[in-house]
């Protein structure tokens, strides 16, 4: 979570998008301090697509 905070909140600010196929990664409350997700970032037509895919699952 340390290291995906930051760079979510860098590409949200470009207009991009980042989430974890689930929900968005700047809504995620750590439970401990080296907390694993997974991380999908980048342009928010591109991140919608690929969080579809998976939802279909």
């Amino acid at each position: 979570m340390y290291e995906a905070n930051p760079m979510a909140w860098l590409v949200e600010q470009a207009g991009g998008a980042a989430t974890n196929g689930k929900q968005r990664i700047l809504d995620i409350q750590p439970d401990k301090l080296h907390q694993r997700v997974s991380v999908m970032l980048g342009s928010k037509n591109e991140v919608d697509r690929v969080t579809s895919y998976h939802g279909t699952i």
